[in-house]
């Protein structure tokens, strides 16, 4: 087995450094040693001169006021006195005072270390390591008397002067963790880098197709991703343009199923030829819903009252809206499970997809609530009543995130010439086949053709989270003819499409200007919210779109012709693999 299989790609990314002493923890030199004298006696001598130096000019200044002498007048003896005084006041400053400031600013950014268990350190969510001050402070921290932990000044001096290919050897013999190199290394493409390396050594398998170069991996540091080795390329695709309440919009679609973005596009230009679709945002809300436990039923009765008491409700949304500028409470509804109470929290989130903002709300409120309840134990700050990335009834009834609903009037003759079918059959099969059919599956939310795919393919392409694709995708479709039945009616209803234009992968450089084609990048200035909010209806009508094309597709009978044609390679397979 060849252990340095996929080497030759990684060259370009490893330095490589012949001085293997500097591996050696390099001496601590402290600013006490620049001075002529021990600590001790240089801060003697310089509070002594201070504090003498001021009742001289102070006493000179009084006998000046006395005899009324101009103040301005100054003596040599006093020049001297003032020269030594601004000595004095610099070296107590620069000794006692950055030390204050930096107390302050290390106090303010708490939220900002980790601790690492492994070897109880403190460290930097962005990946660079303590300075020498603050690694000083972090070995005063109390240690574990179960597990004794040599103190560690410095966090990367060990690896970030060292060869790659030390480094490389310490992660695959397990002396180095391997979710540490980032912060050890301070250089987050160079410890993907050598990730990349020890894996292959490890498993004897190469990496060569996974794309290393090209990719920002700072970016993903404490927030998209752990422990990067490369990154996937899923190709993009453009559908519409849609015309949606008025407005053009070109859809970014990520995806590897071959025939959706066209198919997608086909229904956009059935819309538009129209006259374009309309959507309407019917409710807009993040949920989160904590499990707490009583010694009795009647106790968690109790608190369920309590909470959806509407006296009660301006008392806890002010605990809650403490955790966020945008997060605002809605509503609280609760279940009772004998001695368990699940309590669904809804809130507004801005242009934030909402579960941290949401959580960090309700946290709020458990504390608040604590104080009333002592006997109340929480279980878990969700409790699954929520419902997130799990196909679940609250979400279908209640909804969750976005609730949308879209509709659009087809021509007759763009059902013919542009859809190839014709209105009775598409009506027939929807009834047939998203509505019965579904029900004979014992069908939650799953009233549709293909919502999911159309949903998965922006949400990958804009930085939503894919995972949430499973409640998002609750659509029921509707069609029937309209103008004596001249034309066809079509509608989609998503009562939980969870989408956010700030936070997690919407930042990212590709995932951006997917949203920047569509308008929606980042946060809204003039209307918290609206970003988002015109997010999700693009979602619907893009929806709308892949709906009303496959449902076509399958009453004209063209649904395998179609697949043959964009969902397979024209490439001769046999070449290839002789």
């Amino acid at each position: 087995m060849d252990t340095h299989a996929g080497e030759p790609t990684l060259k370009p990314y490893l330095r490589h450094h012949h001085d293997h002493h500097d591996l050696q923890p390099p001496t601590s030199v402290k600013a006490s040693d620049a001075l002529p004298l021990p600590l001790y006696l240089t801060n003697g001598l310089f509070f002594g001169l201070f504090f003498s130096v001021a009742y001289f000019l102070l006493h000179r200044w009084r006998e000046k006021i006395r005899n009324s002498t101009p103040l301005h007048i100054i003596t040599f003896p006093e020049i001297a006195g003032i020269v030594c005084l601004a000595a004095s006041v610099i070296y107590l400053l620069g000794f006692f005072g950055i030390g204050v400031v930096q107390s302050f600013i290390s106090r303010g950014s708490n939220d900002s270390w980790d601790v690492e268990e492994d070897n109880n350190v403190m460290i930097k969510k962005n990946g660079i390591g303590c300075t020498p001050a603050e690694s000083l402070a972090c070995t005063l921290a109390p240690v574990s008397r179960e597990r004794v932990v040599a103190p560690t000044i410095q966090l990367e001096p060990l690896i970030l002067s060292g060869d790659d290919e030390e480094v490389i050897k310490g992660v695959v013999s397990g002396t180095i963790p391997s979710y540490s190199l980032e912060s050890k290394l301070g250089d987050c493409k160079r410890a993907a880098a050598i990730r990349r390396e020890a894996l292959q050594r490890m498993t004897g398998r190469s990496l060569e197709g996974l794309p290393l170069e090209g990719f920002d991996y700072e970016s993903i540091l404490g927030q998209c991703c752990e422990m990067p080795v490369g990154f996937v390329q899923i190709p993009v695709g453009i559908a519409g343009p849609l015309l949606l309440n008025g407005t053009e919009y070109m859809v970014p679609m990520a995806t590897t199923e071959g025939c959706l973005v066209a198919s997608t596009n086909r229904g956009c230009k059935a819309i538009y030829a129209s006259g374009g679709a309309s959507s309407m945002l019917l409710k807009d809300a993040m949920t989160r819903a904590p499990v707490v436990r009583f010694g009795t039923a009647k106790r968690a009765a109790e608190l369920k009252f309590f909470v959806e008491d509407p006296a009660n409700f301006d008392t806890l949304s002010v605990a809650f809206n403490r955790s966020s500028r945008f997060g605002r409470l809605q509503n609280i509804k609760c279940a009772v499970a004998g001695k368990n109470l699940y309590m669904r929290f809804s809130c507004s989130t801005g242009d934030a997809m909402g579960m941290n903002m949401v959580s960090k709300g309700v946290q709020n409120v458990l504390d608040y609530v604590q104080t009333d309840f002592p006997d109340m134990d929480i279980i878990g700050i969700s409790g699954n009543f929520c419902s997130d990335k799990k196909p679940a009834a609250v979400n279908w009834i209640e909804g969750r995130g976005k609730s949308v609903v879209c509709e659009a009037i087809i021509k007759e003759e763009v059902v013919q010439k542009v859809l190839k079918t014709n209105i009775d059959t598409l009506v027939e099969l929807n009834m047939l086949k998203n509505l019965a059919g579904s029900a004979m599956a014992g069908a939650l939310g799953g009233f549709n053709a293909h919502a999911s795919n159309i949903v998965s393919a922006v949400y990958i392409a804009t930085g939503q989270d894919p995972a949430q694709n499973v409640e998002s995708s609750h659509c029921i479709t509707m069609m029937e003819a309209v103008n004596n039945g001249k034309d066809l009616h079509i509608s989609v209803t998503m009562p939980s499409i969870e989408v956010g234009t700030v936070g997690g992968g919407t930042q990212l450089a590709s995932q951006s200007a997917c949203l920047n084609l569509l308008g929606v990048k980042g946060a809204s200035k003039d209307s918290p919210g609206s970003n988002s909010r015109l997010l999700a209806t693009i979602v619907a009508g893009s929806v709308l779109a892949g709906e009303l094309s496959l449902m076509s597709a399958i009453a004209a009978g063209q649904l395998v012709k179609s697949h043959m044609k964009y969902n397979r390679s024209s490439k001769d397979v046999s070449k290839i693999a002789s």
